[in-house]
């Protein structure tokens, strides 16, 4: 059967449909990071519903194309509904597609993490949800390729701690700066020099200071800072631990 013609773009988009063509499944998947208890946690939420029915996963939803611009207001919308923040650091990891990371079909997600201070989750409806510790979490059966997901966004994270102020997003502000490099010290895994760390931050010249000041041991009370917003995604020229 021959096609019709279309005289101009306008008509030819009227007479279109995207139905005529099979579509993925669209969501998007947040790998969403704090610190609490001295440890880096991560969001799971366990699932209610088939697939993969009580497994733990990734915060994530399917995108709204009615009510969201774009792949990252989809990320937003999820975030806000899972902690209730609104304004985290937020990036985009990677974008998988296939037809068998879901049994539903073929299917694609756009995998964003984001960082924020510890906030009490709040448990909605069905929907159950708790931080839990990274190292824990690497280890439950997560539905779908979340694992994998998650894997991959901790080796980002870690990888960007070296040269990067993200560690910041993860505590309350204002902080002190032994607050902030302990910060750094449990996303790496390990302590490093408090002078060298403490020289890079002067040198650059990337937080203000408060006026404020806290208590943190029996010394004289430690100044507040927080981070200068022009300096939130700031990059250091040189790796951390080649200081």
């Amino acid at each position: 059967m021959p096609q019709p013609t279309h005289t101009t773009e306008a008509d030819f988009l009227a007479a279109y449909s995207i139905h005529d063509y099979p579509i993925p499944l669209a969501s998007v998947d947040v790998c969403i990071f704090t610190l609490h208890e001295d440890h880096l946690k991560v969001l799971c939420v366990k699932r209610s519903d088939h697939p993969h029915k009580d497994r733990w996963a990734l915060a994530g939803g399917f995108v709204d194309i009615r009510g969201d611009d774009n792949l990252e207001a989809t990320a937003l919308r999820v975030l806000a509904k899972k902690t209730g923040i609104t304004t985290p650091y937020l990036e985009q990891l990677v974008t998988i597609g296939n037809n068998s990371r879901d049994p539903r079909g073929w299917s694609m997600t756009a995998v964003y993490f984001a960082l924020i201070p510890y906030v009490a989750l709040p448990q909605t409806g069905s929907e159950q949800s708790q931080w839990q510790d990274i190292t824990i979490a690497l280890t439950l059966n997560l539905a779908f390729d979340h694992q994998q997901l998650l894997a991959m966004a901790l080796t980002r994270i870690r990888a960007k701690v070296l040269y990067s102020l993200i560690p910041a997003n993860l505590i309350p502000a204002p902080f002190t700066l032994t607050e902030l490099q302990h910060a750094y010290e449990i996303i790496m895994g390990y302590e490093i020099e408090k002078k060298s760390f403490r020289r890079r931050l002067e040198r650059e010249q990337v937080l203000t200071a408060t006026g404020q000041s806290k208590q943190e041991g029996a010394g004289r009370p430690a100044a507040l800072y927080t981070l200068k917003p022009e300096c939130a995604l700031f990059n250091f020229k040189r790796q951390l631990d080649s200081e």
